[in-house]
């Protein structure tokens, strides 16, 4: 454990950090799940509405640093695609 006055204060910022960054990933990942859902049930229109919580989901944990640009822009990129996709089966 810290011994240092600089070091425990140290530690007390990183676990609060820690917590901000788990309840963004947290956040995140509720609202990723929402859209897998939809798409599994091959619900297009659902999908389609909830793609812009997930983007702006995306956005605020890269923009806080809960997670790193590539894996934001990763996420928002898989899940269109897989929103884009789904439209032509749905249109048959």
């Amino acid at each position: 454990m810290a011994r240092h006055k600089s070091a425990i204060r140290q530690h007390r910022r990183s676990l609060r950090r820690k917590s901000v960054n788990t309840q963004n990933k947290s956040a995140l990942r509720t609202e990723m799940r929402k859209v897998r859902e939809a798409l599994a049930a091959k619900d297009r229109e659902a999908a389609a509405k909830l793609l812009p919580a997930v983007f702006k989901a995306v956005d605020t944990s890269v923009k806080k640093g809960s997670i790193k640009k590539n894996t934001g822009s990763r996420y928002k990129s898989r899940l269109s695609r897989q929103v884009a996709a789904l439209a032509p089966t749905a249109a048959k």
